[in-house]
């Protein structure tokens, strides 16, 4: 067991008819209500981390800075937060300034030109043409 695995006393308030329902269904299976409160929360919290929704929200939060690396990782599991550390570098670097290739069409000789509809000037007003 690690350190991380160590017991630690948590102390919450629930409704009276969740706590007789969970003590019945410890009875059920012959164990206790922290077994039964643990294992529980141990799959929420799995279903939750792998859940779209929740993913979407940690990485928003983290490319914002409003989470730390580590944080990300209790989250969403090492490898996720490894993925969402790379993005991020990429996301905080410069773009890339590549010239378009010379030697090759990419549009296939199928591409339009557009005109603009307003000019602006110097001063930065747009006069329409």
């Amino acid at each position: 067991m690690s350190a991380s695995d160590d017991p630690r006393r948590v102390h919450f308030q629930s409704p009276e008819y969740l706590v007789e329902r969970l003590d019945a269904i410890a009875d059920l299976f012959d164990t206790d209500r922290t077994d039964l409160l643990v294992e529980a929360i141990r799959a929420y919290i799995e279903e939750t981390a792998h859940s779209e929704s929740f993913q979407e929200l940690v990485a928003a939060k983290y490319y914002d800075g409003q989470l730390a690396f580590e944080t990300v990782k209790q989250l969403v599991g090492a490898e996720t937060a490894q993925r969402l550390r790379l993005l991020k570098a990429d996301l905080d670097g410069e773009p890339l300034d590549l010239a378009a290739p010379e030697d090759t069409d990419i549009y296939g000789g199928g591409a339009t030109t557009v005109e603009p509809r307003h000019e602006i000037d110097e001063t930065g007003d747009t006069d329409a043409r």
